[in-house]
């Protein structure tokens, strides 16, 4: 059958304008992240940690930092590849071609130290009090979680370092930080083996919370020292507890909850039943052990807090995006602790880039949720602002504060309002120890809920029946019995911690020795409460009358 050559369609040239750092620092550029992270800020970084070249080379040290984090924006290609990318958008413009050693040379002259302190440069909270989704009442609501599952590259050096983990084969490192909830902000990070336990990488990280903070954790952080030090900080604190952590009854209050003491923290405890229905039908229950620093229950009922502590697998959502949005379940590539570190610092960096970006765009459009802002066309727009040397130094003065790009893909692409969903949680690696749990009655795929109640349910009545006699003291005088005596006294200030060696000095025939063993002994059977080491408190009083 002939081929007729109809009318050619028409054509179109397209011509744009690149403005890039000249000469030798063409290359160093992130895109439109480049307003994130710009040149005179990674130029003060490099100053300040002297990580500047004494020498002007083909390889400065500004290219090296964005090298580095383009290194992570491309986390599926070699070192060459992400140099191509880097410089793709150049054309015209002459940019030396170096060698996958010459680049791996210039990760070693940068180091750890100045990457590390570009990222302590741009963590911190990203959302204004006014936005939507990131405060409860005056506080700005932040919390505390680790991530141990993110790989790095099974090298002997490595292993050394981290040890290796059997259930996978690969060594992990142990990633702790502190997360504003409502937009999933690093407002700080710390990481290494994982030996190191979450409550000690945590407290690493206090010194960032600022009393207009409301700090969320899971039962993971209960520990009477943390909660301290926490409290310390002036932040408040909503957490969970664990199921065995017995706490006492020092006050009844008018929504079910109680005042209690924990270690040395005057604290509030919520015992709280949850009942989800999903939209199939399907009803479950669980239970939560809440503590928080809230002792208002007229201003922060307990059925809120109970709602509010859903904000903290927010925190999940932000490991989420790290380790599978941007790296795709990919192992780190570097294969030395050095390497190792300075790779995660230029993660995270990077990753905070793109929530700062995120977070401009949903506060330019009033009344958006940072919720509803996809990680992944973010993700996406800033790998293709790299690729083209878009939106890198803005060539209209006046655009200064004006959403890019990136913010207009994110604008146009929102997600929904956010739906209340529910599903087990487990882990699809069948090496995992995780991956066998048991039967919580959650369904195994996301299922809509429907309803939701919270109830708020009533401390138990705590008063033992106290025996008439004691083996501790059955050869003495019923009035000057040992045990009444010590429990007359603890009654007359309830609230009060006591060490054995404050009781033992108001009784002058009782050695430290036999005072610590009726302690325990008197603890285990309940007739005092144990509240942490050498630390005890009455249990049996009269209840104060509803506050």
């Amino acid at each position: 059958m002939p081929f007729h050559h109809g009318l050619s369609a028409p054509m179109m040239a397209i011509t744009r304008t690149v403005t890039v750092a000249s000469g030798r620092f063409a290359p160093g550029h992130l895109g439109e992240l480049t307003g994130v992270v710009p040149f005179e800020l990674v130029d003060a970084v490099l100053s300040e940690t002297r990580s500047v070249q004494r020498r002007l080379r083909d390889l400065p040290s500004r290219v090296g930092m964005y090298f580095l984090l383009a290194m992570c924006l491309f986390p599926e290609v070699g070192y060459r590849l992400v140099w191509d990318k880097l410089t793709a958008g150049l054309d015209g413009i002459p940019v030396v071609g170096p060698t996958p050693k010459a680049l791996r040379d210039l990760r070693r002259r940068l180091g750890v130290i100045p990457v590390r302190a570009l990222f302590e440069v741009v963590a911190g909270p990203l959302a204004r009090p006014t936005t939507p989704g990131v405060r409860f009442g005056p506080f700005r609501t932040v919390s505390f979680d680790g991530c141990s599952s993110q790989k790095v590259a099974d090298s002997e050096r490595n292993r050394v370092w981290l040890g290796r983990t059997s259930h996978h084969g690969y060594p992990t490192m142990e990633l702790m930080t502190l997360v504003e909830t409502g937009t999933r902000a690093f407002i700080g990070a710390v990481f290494g083996p994982p030996a190191g336990g979450e409550t000690s990488y945590a407290s690493r990280l206090l010194h960032l919370l600022r009393p207009d903070m409301l700090v969320l954790w899971d039962k993971g952080f209960d520990g009477n020292g943390f909660l301290a030090a926490v409290a310390g900080t002036g932040a408040q604190v909503l957490g969970r507890l664990r199921a065995n952590r017995r706490t006492p009854v020092l006050t009844r209050l008018v929504d079910g909850s109680y005042l209690s003491v924990i270690g040395t923290v005057k604290v509030r405890v919520i015992d709280a039943s949850i009942t989800v229905t999903c939209a199939d039908g399907t009803v479950f229950t669980g239970s939560y052990r809440l503590v928080t620093t809230l002792t208002d229950a007229r201003r922060y009922p307990a059925a809120t807090l109970a709602g509010l502590y859903h904000q903290r697998w927010e925190h999940e959502s932000a490991y989420y995006a790290l380790r599978h949005t941007i790296m795709n379940g990919r192992v780190l590539r570097s294969g030395d602790p050095a390497g190792v570190e300075q790779e995660m610092w230029s993660l995270l960096t990077l990753y905070q880039a793109l929530r700062t970006v995120m977070v401009e765009a949903a506060e330019s459009l009033p009344g958006t949720d940072p919720d509803r802002c996809c990680f992944t066309v973010a993700l996406q727009t800033a790998r293709d602002q790299v690729i083209q040397a878009a939106g890198i130094i803005p060539t209209d003065p006046g655009c200064v504060g004006r959403v890019g790009l990136i913010g207009h893909r994110i604008l146009a692409r929102l997600l929904p309002p956010r739906r209340q969903r529910v599903s087990t949680r487990k882990v699809k690696s069948p090496m995992s120890r995780y991956s066998t749990r048991h039967d919580d009655g959650r369904p195994d795929t996301s299922r809509t809920i429907t309803g939701l109640t919270v109830s708020v349910l009533q401390p138990a009545e705590s008063h033992p029946q106290l025996p008439s006699v004691s083996r501790d003291d059955r050869h003495t005088a019923p009035a000057e019995r040992r045990r009444h005596r010590i429990l007359t006294l603890l009654e007359e200030d309830p609230t009060r911690l006591w060490r054995p060696r404050d009781i033992a000095s108001h009784f002058g025939d009782i050695t430290m020795e036999t005072m610590y063993r009726q302690l325990s002994r008197w603890a285990t059977s309940g007739l005092i409460h144990k509240l942490g080491p050498g630390l005890y408190a009455a249990t049996a009083w009269t209840p104060t009358p509803p506050a």
